[in-house]
């Protein structure tokens, strides 16, 4: 942007949901903000245009006529740049261009399987976002990577060398002809857009070209985005996903753009016309892509922040708080912008440079609710207006808060109100029906008083509600803040807490004191500072090309050459838009990551150090070690030219003037100590901005109201005034006070905890099937081993671990006790509480003043922990095993770290222990094991480290009091959802349910309807049987306990609360409680499901869905690799089934494609849904999947699994899913049924061809 007073106006414009904010530079260079409504058709076609007419009427001193209707005369106008959200709302409201995904053949539902993961576990509907395409061209096209290709099928096909320098073989090139047929089959459809995906093509593009010519020639697509383009990275599904949105959206970021221009003059293309893109950096119009810009809007705010609150000098990193009416957006600066490269934003996966935002389901019209005494704010939303809007979920009704008069919901909003933290007589009348009223406090009140009648508020006065209201919304603000901290081994008290957005103000100060921040910053334009921020933001340009290669201390000479090649690219763009060279500044980055780990880290180059160690470094923060021994990869190279924007500097505080007179007088407000103990500090200053000096102080508590927004000032702080005019807020400390002991203040949650253990985890683990998988789970217990809350990615492990974790604290008790620094580990699922062998659990105790005060656990699945394998590659999920010691090691009770020593030589005794026993073998991959396991012990620790800080902030009775609570409110939950279903339904219900094998599993339930007490017999179910589908009762536990959570309507913690109203009776010695010697390694990815059928069929939910976790097992002496692969979900009177999907008792992600074929040597060559194996019905069933692979080397093959023999049940007259079948056609042709289990060498040039069942429908079909 040019510099002040040039003559020039120079706008920039945050076009946002509700308000478009406008700044202008004036040509004195006087500043100048404003505010308008985004839509406003009576009186404007476009809020932009109508922002820069309105302030060059007001302020254009020249003849010129800016009258509305007319084109907006840019004679005067030096530049223009603009933030949007209208690629971000296009998403939310699915209101795209109408466009077709082009992909491999045999890939064409991979994006909508996606990595078959579920995102809400407890989901019977398994609802997911709608996809944005509406039809898909299969091309017959193929490329494989050479690396693992045998010698006679390298010289079968055309060798080429990819971007990444990987050997590509070229299996088959796409008829055009035929192609264009295609093409001209969508054309037809009304498809306008189109999005180019094919395998492999992150390295080898040159199929996705020829299509694309094609698609170009034609004449009819107005946007054609091929993903080698879009973004260069490996994973298929990611860059699949980003080709979609940037088809997508383009289209619509192009016809808005067009719509801006037409309210110009002609001689707007000599103007420099710039959009804020989601890496913070600023793009001509013509190099803005719909992908590029879904956090266009919040990216101003970022930058906004970074340049006015950030100090060069002392370097204090700041938290960017952005609040808004539905949401709230976080962010962390500390010299420079932090990206992130992988998100989902409305359902949609993006894979390119984006600021790391966190958002969080909380703003200002978060609505209110009273649960069983649990306060719950949103992610339900008020909005401002009593408007209906269709999302990607459906249509929602927003009524407005209770204060704006328009028949609304308790919200945020009115808490404010309520508690005298927001002034009506500062606001405009424009609420109530004609829009000419102020907010209306005393219908707020009123509503709160109708609250607290109910017997969940325990008797509390409107005040106390709203208070406990604005305590849990803050909280809710603050986990995003912890996760960007904490979570990355950062110090939260280190950092200033900057905010901004109408409502960030009001709550800034409590949030800064509940995190132990110092400081607050509020910017004189924090009510616009998206929009001041885009005024000050960089040009930048980036390129980025994907690499395979290894880092030896240092980049090779072919790395360098690539960054210097990436390095021209990028300035020559930013040269063609008119910059000088010397006003170009480059950042070079490389993205690194250890061999055989998945998560990279994109390391910037710094002087004085090699990219290794910055690696390094980094790693150690945010993991707390370094992998010692393991190659470092190189995955990318990054390379961002940047033009800086306007460096401002950050003056000293000028020397105190006192305490301003504050015009509007007194005002009462609602603070921590409440409204009456202390009459004369609870009486709050009331300040306008006008009424502000530099150097003055404020003391709190107090309110200054700014021009778009309110400051709150809390207790023990202080507002002094800088000389800019802006506000750093001094915040004092005190301990956080609950409204009382059976309160739900969230200072105690306990959610940050066993987050904060999961992300650790997955990071730091080696295997693929706790990294990419996600094949485990983590959880917080009592001192006497209750679960209190877990993060369940693995729904079969949540009942099991609890067992687990009593059975080492009973234990230990007799055996020399647990001592600071002991980490314990166990596995056997009969004795000590597993689920089965391969499931490891690590437990950690937590210490407080010498004594045991909680316990933290991990609990991951080890693929090969050794067992039956004369082929050593059968892992441990050997498909034929009878007993448990044919399963693997077996670990009862030992201390994995003792007195703080890691006892390698113990365990790996241990692990290797089966191999004495004939035929069997111990571990294959003890490196890994041992690598996972450290993980895990990391992984407890990080969890530790948060749980003290908590108990440390409220003490230990207040956190011991919120545990149990959580707990109580859990069991209240599963009561009140058992007296409703015996009203409805009786008291009694049952359900039975078969094996493939004809072992039935039965269940009755008796309700006492009084107490919501209920007991479940499983007697009648078969016994044990000779195979290893067996589960022991921990197996059953947990089936049980995410069959009631799912029921639950609400979402409620999970812990030991939901089990606590049943008793259970399980037959010793059947299928669900078998001897100690049973094979059980089936019994958890197989019974387990069919135990959760019965459950859901006794309580008539929803039809049957796929019933097992098709286990699939392959490798050599070289490697071994495990995958649960999808199904479809049973159909439920409300809702279709959904295909392609984990259910139940599973939610493990499967590995992207070019992962696979790139660390493996196997084809997949189909990856698609079983059409038509869902149950008919009124609702119809989920369609399973047919996953076909193929080896490179011959290679053994496991499968273990379930419904190839039974259907999986309709319900209320819905048809049954089509059974499983698993298939091998052999190289002669003939195609062979494996059945359910089996296990053998498949060759090259043989299929493995998987086809998974699918769910059951409901209801008769009409």
């Amino acid at each position: 942007m040019a510099l002040p007073g040039d003559g020039k106006f120079h706008f920039a414009i945050d076009r946002g949901g509700t308000f478009t904010d406008v700044f202008v530079r004036l040509p004195n260079g006087e500043e100048v903000v404003s505010k308008l409504l985004s839509e406003d058709p009576q009186h404007y076609d476009d809020a932009p245009t109508e922002g820069i007419r309105r302030l060059l009427d007001k302020f254009d001193e020249s003849p010129i006529d800016y009258s509305r209707g007319r084109k907006v005369c840019t004679t005067n106008i030096g530049s223009i740049r603009m933030g949007t959200t209208v690629a971000t709302n296009a998403l939310l409201e699915r209101n795209g261009a109408k466009m077709a995904l082009v992909t491999t053949k045999g890939f064409k539902d991979l994006l909508e399987i996606g990595n078959q993961s579920r995102p809400d576990i407890f989901d019977l509907s398994c609802r997911t976002p709608t996809l944005l395409y509406e039809k898909v061209v299969e091309v017959d096209e193929r490329v494989m990577l050479a690396a693992f290709c045998p010698a006679n099928v390298v010289g079968k096909f055309e060798k080429v060398v990819g971007l990444t320098k990987e050997a590509v073989l070229v299996e088959k090139t796409p008829n055009l002809v035929e192609v264009r047929k295609q093409l001209e089959e969508v054309r037809d459809a009304g498809i306008t857009s189109l999005a180019i995906a094919f395998l492999h093509s992150y390295t080898y593009a040159g199929h996705e070209v020829l299509v694309g010519k094609v698609a170009k020639d034609m004449g009819c697509f107005s946007q054609i985005s091929m993903s080698h383009e879009v973004m260069p990275m490996i994973k298929l599904v990611g860059r699949g996903h980003t080709s979609c949105a940037a088809a997508y959206l383009t289209p619509k970021i192009t016809a808005y753009l067009a719509g801006f221009q037409k309210g110009f003059d002609s001689n707007l293309s000599r103007i420099p016309l710039q959009f804020m893109k989601s890496d913070g950096g600023l793009a001509p119009v013509n190099d803005f892509g719909g992908h590029q810009a879904v956090l266009s809007g919040p990216a101003g705010g970022v930058v906004g922040y970074a340049k006015t609150s950030f100090d060069p000098d002392t370097r204090t990193p700041v938290i960017g708080f952005d609040m808004g009416g539905t949401s709230t957006d976080v962010s962390r600066y500390a010299g420079h912008l932090e990206h992130v490269f992988e998100t989902v934003t409305a359902g949609v996966a993006i894979q390119a440079p984006q600021l790391d935002i966190h958002t969080v389901a909380a703003g200002g019209g978060s609505c209110l609710f009273l649960r069983r005494g649990m306060f719950v704010v949103g992610p339900e939303s008020a909005g401002a207006h009593p408007v209906r809007r269709v999302t990607n979920i459906g249509e929602l009704l927003y009524p407005g808060p209770v204060c704006y008069r328009k028949n609304g919901v308790l919200a945020v909003t009115d808490a404010n109100v309520v508690l005298g933290r927001v002034l009506p007589s500062q606001f405009p009348h424009i609420f109530g029906p004609k829009e000419d009223e102020p907010l209306d406090v005393e219908g707020a009140r009123k509503a709160f008083e109708a609250l607290g009648k109910l017997p969940e508020a325990g008797g509390r006065s409107p005040e106390e509600l709203a208070f406990g209201f604005l305590q849990v919304a803050n909280e809710a603000m603050c986990r995003p803040i912890r996760n960007l901290t904490q979570m990355k081994g950062f110090d939260i008290t280190s950092h200033i807490l900057a905010c901004f957005g109408g409502a960030g103000p009001q709550h800034a100060c409590s949030m800064a004191k509940s995190l132990g921040m110092s400081e607050v910053f509020v910017h004189r334009y924090g009510g616009v500072l998206s929009a001041y921020g885009l005024a000050l933001a960089d040009a930048v340009h980036e390129v980025q090309e994907p690499a395979a290669e290894v880092y030896h201390d240092r980049i090779s000479d072919r790395g360098t050459e690539r960054l210097a090649s990436l390095r021209d690219l990028a300035i020559t763009a930013l040269l063609k838009q008119g910059y000088s060279k010397e006003r170009i500044d480059v950042e070079q980055y490389v993205n690194m990551r250890y061999d055989g780990t998945d998560n990279a880290i994109m390391i910037r180059a710094s002087e004085g150090m090699t990219y290794g160690e910055a690696f390094e470094i980094v790693y150690k923060r945010e993991f707390g070690f370094a992998l010692e021994g393991r190659d470092i990869l190189i995955d990318d190279y990054r390379v961002r030219a940047i033009v800086p924007g306007q460096k401002l500097s950050i003056p000293p505080l000028p020397k105190s003037c006192g305490v301003p007179v504050a015009s509007l007088g007194t005002t009462r407000a609602y603070f921590e100590s409440g409204w009456e103990e202390v009459p004369v500090l609870l009486a709050c200053k009331v300040f306008k901005i006008e009424d502000l000096e530099p150097g003055h102080e404020i003391p709190g508590p107090g309110i200054i109201v700014q021009p778009i927004s309110t400051v709150v000032l809390e207790v023990n702080c202080t507002a002094v005034v800088t000389a800019n005019g802006d506000l750093r807020i001094a915040v004092g400390h005190g301990a956080a006070l609950f409204p009382d002991e059976d309160s739900t203040d969230i200072g105690a949650d306990p959610q940050p905890v066993y987050r904060f253990q999961n992300r650790t985890l997955q990071r730091t683990a080696i295997s693929v099937n706790m990294k990419e998988r996600l094949d485990f789970s983590c959880a917080l217990f009592t001192k006497d081993g209750g679960l209190v809350a877990n993060a369940p990615h693995i729904p079969v492990h949540l009942g099991a671990m609890q067992a687990a974790v009593r059975y080492q604290v009973e234990h230990w008790n007799h055996h020399g006790g647990i001592q600071e620094g002991d980490v314990l580990v166990s596995n056997h699922p009969q004795k000590a509480g597993g689920s089965h062998l391969p499931d490891i659990t690590v437990i950690t105790p937590v210490f407080h003043k010498g004594e045991i005060i909680f316990f933290v656990a991990s609990r991951g699945h080890h693929a090969d922990i050794g067992g039956i394998s004369p082929d050593y590659v059968l892992g441990s999920m050997p498909p034929h095993s009878k007993s448990l010691e044919d399963e693997g090691a077996m670990i009862v009770a030992f201390k994995l770290v003792e007195k703080g020593r890691f006892m390698e030589e113990g365990i790996t005794e241990i692990l290797q222990s089966p191999g004495k026993i004939p035929g069997n073998s111990g571990t294959r991959n003890l490196r890994d094991n041992l690598s996972d396991l450290r993980a895990q012990v990391a992984a407890n620790n990080s969890g530790i480290k948060l749980l003290k800080q908590l108990v440390d902030e409220n003490g230990l009775e207040i956190v011991n009091a919120y545990m149990m609570f959580i707990q109580q409110n859990a069991e209240v939950a599963v009561r009140s959802m058992l007296k409703d279903f015996a009203s409805k339904h009786g008291t009694k219900a049952s359900a039975v349910d078969h094996m493939d094998d004809g072992t039935p599993i039965c269940l009755s339930i008796e309700i006492d309807p009084a107490t919501g007490s209920a007991v479940f017999d499983f007697t009648g179910t078969g016994p044990q049987v000779a195979a290893n589908h067996n589960a022991p009762p921990a197996v059953t536990y947990s089936a049980v306990i995410y069959s009631l959570r799912s029921l639950v309507a609400d979402a409620i913690p999970l812990n030991q609360g939901c089990l606590a109203p049943i008793d259970f009776i399980i037959p010793k010695f059947s299928l669900l409680n078998p001897s100690e010697d049973a094979g059980v390694v089936g019994g958890n990815v197989l019974t387990s499901q069919r135990v959760v059928d019965v459950v859901l069929r006794a309580f008539s939910a929803c039809a049957a869905s796929q019933g097992c976790m098709n286990n699939l097992t392959f490798g050599d002496k070289n490697f071994g690799y495990y995958e649960t692969i999808a199904g479809g979900s049973g159909a439920g009177p409300t809702w279709t089934g959904r295909s392609g999907i984990h259910t139940h008792c599973t939610n493990t992600r499967i590995t992207d494609p070019e992962i696979l074929e790139r660390r493996y040597p196997v084809l997949l060559r189909e990856f698609s849904m079983r059409e038509g194996s869902g149950g008919q019905g009124r609702n119809k069933g989920g369609d399973g999947v047919v996953r076909e692979l193929e080896p490179l080397r011959p290679l053994t093959m496991s499968i273990l699994s379930e419904r190839r023999t039974l259907q999986p049940y309709g319900l209320a007259g819905g048809a049954p899913g089509r059974c499983g079948l698993n298939l091998l056609r052999r190289q002669d042709g003939v195609v062979v049924n494996l059945g359910g289990r089996c296990s053998g060498t498949i060759n090259v040039g043989e299929r493995l061809r998987i086809q998974t069942p699918g769910g059951g429908g409901y209801g008769a079909k009409q």
